[in-house]
């Protein structure tokens, strides 16, 4: 007996609903483990307690508190927003290898963020001014011509892209922008710098405090909320240029809007946590394997993957040689590098991706 098409869609949206209250299950689990644990380990039973204001004042409480609830919830934001920029990314290009930190644009977002520290420094542009609007401004302006400049690289004569050159002209423009990062920290007036940029180019969240997550929450939900219902053209981005064009997508003007507006929430994330790789590469192909392609149902799945996958690449990051603090960027980098390998290996094999 076949079941009717209202079947198969009823079904479906049930089936994308438990999905995404596994995944909400699984990041409270992820959150609650990211507070109880660390160089001071808290009982998941006090921790449950802190957070419902039920815990007298102690030392326990302000480590979960003013440490480590605002890291978690700031990671939880980054992951979320790569995996989407990832997302988005991967359709305007139509390359499953795209990625922020592969395209440079987190690179760029580094470049600019590192500046502006630099150069807040030798200004003496106060930290609070630097940190809420200077830093953020200067890693989208970053972002957006590291963009610019990759996507005008890798088109080819006949106005499509070719993956070789794509990944190419991101590496390339990767390696640029690592250089002029090192070549500003080289010829600052003050070597103060280091450690901040160090933290850039590394990636990471320890320096997560509560007056920092106003603006890359708000970006993250404005800009995931613009992108669903951006969902139908990314769809249709999908089936090819020509596809797109000739069913009304506009498409020089579609990729140039949300190129702006990927530009501007990985700018605003990488001013917070530095340029933290393969979190946009690797979420959204497990994504799709869950629920397809179709951007409307994956981009809610991918943003919480991704705010699960970060969240436990940080705890990881904070445990696994406490207590030194590794900078989550590094262990991301040694899982997203031999995925990154893996993936370009099936597409060198014809295997679809």
């Amino acid at each position: 007996m076949r079941t009717s098409p209202k079947g198969d869609k009823r079904r479906s949206r049930g089936q994308h609903l438990l999905i995404c209250t596994v995944l909400t299950a699984a990041l409270a689990a992820a959150t609650v483990a990211g507070l109880a644990l660390g160089s001071v380990r808290i009982p998941p039973g006090q921790v449950l307690e802190i957070l419902t204001g039920n815990a007298e004042p102690s030392p326990f409480r302000t480590i979960v508190l003013d440490v480590r609830l605002p890291r978690v919830l700031l990671g939880a934001a980054v992951g979320a927003g790569l995996a989407v920029i990832g997302t988005v990314l991967q359709a305007l290009v139509r390359n499953p290898l795209a990625d922020p930190f592969l395209l440079g644009v987190s690179s760029g977002a580094s470049v600019g963020a590192v500046g502006a520290i630099v150069l807040g420094g030798t200004f003496g542009v106060g930290s609070a001014l630097a940190t809420t609007v200077t830093i953020p401004a200067a890693a989208f302006v970053g972002a957006l011509i590291s963009l610019v400049l990759v996507y005008t690289l890798a088109r080819s004569g006949g106005g499509g892209f070719a993956t070789g050159r794509l990944i190419l002209a991101g590496v390339a423009v990767s390696y640029i922008l690592t250089a002029l990062t090192s070549l500003i920290l080289v010829t600052a007036d003050s070597a103060d710098h280091l450690k901040e940029v160090l933290y850039w180019t590394l990636g990471g969240l320890g320096s997560a405090r509560w007056d920092m997550l106003a603006l890359p929450c708000c970006a993250l939900v404005v800009g995931t909320a613009l992108l669903m219902a951006l969902a139908r053209p990314l769809d249709l981005l999908l089936v090819g240029e020509e596809g797109a064009t000739v069913l009304g997508l506009d498409t020089a003007r579609f990729r140039a809007a949300v190129f702006v507006l990927a530009s501007l929430l990985t700018g605003v994330l990488v001013a917070y946590s530095g340029a933290i790789g393969f979190v946009g590469l690797m979420v959204p192909h497990a994504a799709r394997m869950l629920v397809g392609a179709a951007h409307r149902a994956l981009l809610p799945v991918v943003a919480l993957m991704g705010a699960v996958f970060l969240v436990v690449a940080d705890l990881a990051a904070r445990t696994v040689a406490a207590p030194q603090d590794i900078p989550v960027g590094v262990l991301t980098a040694l899982t997203g590098g031999p995925f990154f390998l893996w993936l370009l290996r099936r597409r060198t094999e014809g295997v679809p991706a």
